[in-house]
């Protein structure tokens, strides 16, 4: 989820801790548990800073060893040992435990997204990923803010999260639901696929759509159950030339590869330069995909530049790219 959400989802947590007795009843505690709970939210996102490296190293390490089983057990060790320091008069178990619960529900509404989490390892790096909830969500923060908002002007705090949190359930289910009826309509729509890939978007009834058969890649939207396809690209491998491979060395192609589950290549030539481009399909937005990954190489097939990440328009590419060779 988005920071907004996560700092929202933080302070509720700091509320329904009110449910526990201890808290409750120990002011010092109270403040402390939810002070805890908020920086437990955010704490896994702290591999954000990886983006003032490169994107190559974001796009690889984002959501991974931070959101795995070791460091959900370690965030709220070392947030709580931080937060007790200051606060030593503060109750340490029931500290750790609200913490530990912020972390943990964090890591596991990320789960949600189409983005995913490695929350596997170390036991396996697969990106788990259901894919029903948009990075944000609209409705699950609104629910929040509101909920928060009855609490400020003297609501139980306890009764008020617990209701918000049983919508919220059943808003999940709702999306379950949804996403059920659009892969069976884009089944029905492409009966050869082999694979489909449903996104969530920030709208409700709006789902992107991407799927492989055999022969071809296809790439439409959802509107409710009506499916439009978009693009239908041929399905060929990536040539296993000495071209490719050497682009395949670069780590901003490494990378993409890492993150993406379908994409198409192009490889063309300027000059005395070749390209070899990967598109993500999941992403098209305004007849454009913008999420890619460049590598240019000389004659000798070294290579010159390359960028992975975000790009809306040719020029701004050429630009990135440009500045990469200075």
């Amino acid at each position: 989820m988005d920071t907004g959400t996560h700092i929202v989802m933080g302070i509720a947590l700091g509320g329904l801790a009110m449910i526990d007795p201890v808290v409750a009843t120990h002011s010092v505690t109270a403040t402390a548990v939810v002070a805890g709970a908020i920086v437990g939210s955010l704490a896994p996102d702290v591999d954000t800073v990886l983006k003032l490296r490169n994107n190559a190293v974001y796009i690889r390490h984002h959501r991974g060893i931070t959101h795995s089983i070791p460091a959900v057990l370690l965030w709220p060790i070392a947030i709580t040992g931080v937060i007790h320091f200051i606060v030593p008069e503060a109750n340490l178990l029931h500290l750790w435990l609200w913490t530990f619960l912020a972390v943990f529900l964090h890591v596991f509404v990320d789960i949600f997204n189409s983005y995913g989490t490695q929350a596997l390892r170390p036991f396996s790096s697969k990106w788990v990923a259901l894919g029903v909830i948009n990075t944000f969500d609209p409705i699950i923060f609104l629910l929040h803010v509101v909920a928060l908002m009855f609490w400020a002007f003297g609501a139980n705090p306890v009764f008020t999260i617990l209701l918000l949190y049983g919508i919220v359930f059943l808003y999940y289910l709702l999306r379950f639901s949804v996403q059920h009826a659009v892969k069976h309509a884009v089944r029905n729509t492409i009966p050869s696929a082999e694979e489909i890939i449903i996104a969530p978007t920030i709208r409700f009834f709006q789902w992107r759509i991407a799927a492989i058969s055999k022969t071809h890649h296809y790439v439409g939207r959802a509107y409710g159950r009506s499916i439009n396809i978009y693009d239908k690209f041929d399905r060929k491998p990536i040539p296993d030339s000495p071209l490719v491979k050497a682009a395949l060395q670069d780590k901003n192609l490494q990378a993409f590869i890492s993150f993406s589950p379908i994409y198409r290549w192009e490889i063309a030539q300027h000059e005395h330069i070749h390209e070899v481009r990967l598109i993500d399909l999941r992403y098209r937005s305004n007849d454009y995909y913008p999420f890619v990954a460049v590598v240019h190489l000389n004659e000798d097939l070294e290579i010159l530049n390359s960028y992975t990440g975000w790009i809306f328009s040719e020029d701004k590419l050429r630009k990135k790219l440009d500045f990469m060779s200075n």
